[in-house]
């Protein structure tokens, strides 16, 4: 068997020695993966509501009432984890022109709605604090509002009959009126110490605020997504290293900084968002696009 070296073939040319193999992915792999993990959600995450007492399908929407829940499921369908799910799905069922992986989110979104309507309509059926659509209707923290609502205002910018709308408003009027702010406006959290920001809510709240710009022409939403990532910035970014740490405590001084990678990638995604979505005549388009730039080269510097 021949022996590969640089004698006889150039290094550059041969595969790197890694555990697991790094290759360009072609589209048709990249596709029958998806495919896999479709397959599997498909399994794991019915859409049907039931019956709680019965539990039957409940297949005409007449038939919902308080004794109706959504089905035994792995994962949660009304958590901001979900919410990033659905809104991947969406892409990429618009990027390969499948809709079988758009469909996915419009079944569970519908469901939702669906449930959801039946306590909007009824007033007087209070929704349990166990129930699956409790916190679409109470949202009590951006985590249950802003990823859900953003693959919601997407789903309905690309289906208008869908009629999200309800449940979109509501969870708009929770990120724009009710989620604590500081007094310069900046979406702050209580926990776990009084004051707090986390990097994660940049995520939550600037993608669902400039979608619903889009959704609505109203400017007031996108200037209230810049003027996060403005604030975030001037707290939490670094200039020296290009990064953002995760937690800024106002009382603390010194501010610990904690440079977690994940916090990063929600920062990254955030700004991505707005910059795809925001008018480059927008006063804060060059600010926004200026600080995305300083962070992806931060980030660059550190990949081996």
């Amino acid at each position: 068997m021949m022996k590969f070296n640089d004698s006889n073939t150039p290094l550059h040319l041969l595969a790197a020695d890694y555990p697991i193999p790094y290759n360009i992915p072609q589209k048709k792999h990249i596709i029958k993966k998806l495919f896999q993990v479709l397959n599997y959600l498909e399994k794991v995450t019915p859409a049907n509501l039931i019956d709680v007492k019965t539990k039957s399908v409940i297949i005409n929407k007449a038939k919902i009432n308080e004794n109706t829940t959504m089905p035994s499921s792995d994962f949660r369908l009304s958590s901001y984890e979900w919410g990033v799910t659905y809104a991947g799905l969406l892409r990429f069922g618009e990027v390969t022109a499948l809709e079988t992986f758009s469909e996915y989110t419009i079944k569970r979104l519908m469901m939702i709605s669906d449930l959801s309507q039946f306590y909007i309509n009824n007033e007087n059926v209070k929704v349990d604090e166990k129930s699956p659509v409790y916190t679409v209707l109470k949202p009590a923290a951006l985590d249950d509002s802003g990823a859900i609502c953003a693959a919601m205002i997407k789903a309905q910018l690309n289906n208008p009959k869908l009629k999200l709308s309800p449940l979109i408003d509501n969870f708009i009027d929770f990120i724009s009126n009710k989620q604590f702010r500081f007094k310069d406006g900046t979406l702050a959290r209580n926990r776990p110490y009084s004051n707090t920001l986390w990097l994660d809510d940049l995520f939550m709240s600037v993608p669902a605020l400039a979608l619903m710009g889009k959704l609505t022409n109203e400017e007031k939403y996108f200037n209230d997504a810049v003027h996060q990532v403005n604030k975030f910035s001037e707290r939490m970014f670094v200039e020296e290293k290009g990064l953002y740490f995760h937690g800024w405590v106002e009382k603390m001084d010194p501010h610990p900084k904690y440079y977690w990678g994940r916090a990063n990638g929600w920062a990254v995604m955030a700004l991505i968002e707005l910059l795809s979505i925001l008018p480059k005549s927008h006063k804060g388009y060059n600010s926004v696009l200026k600080q995305f730039n300083k962070h992806l080269n931060g980030l660059i510097s550190y990949q081996s």
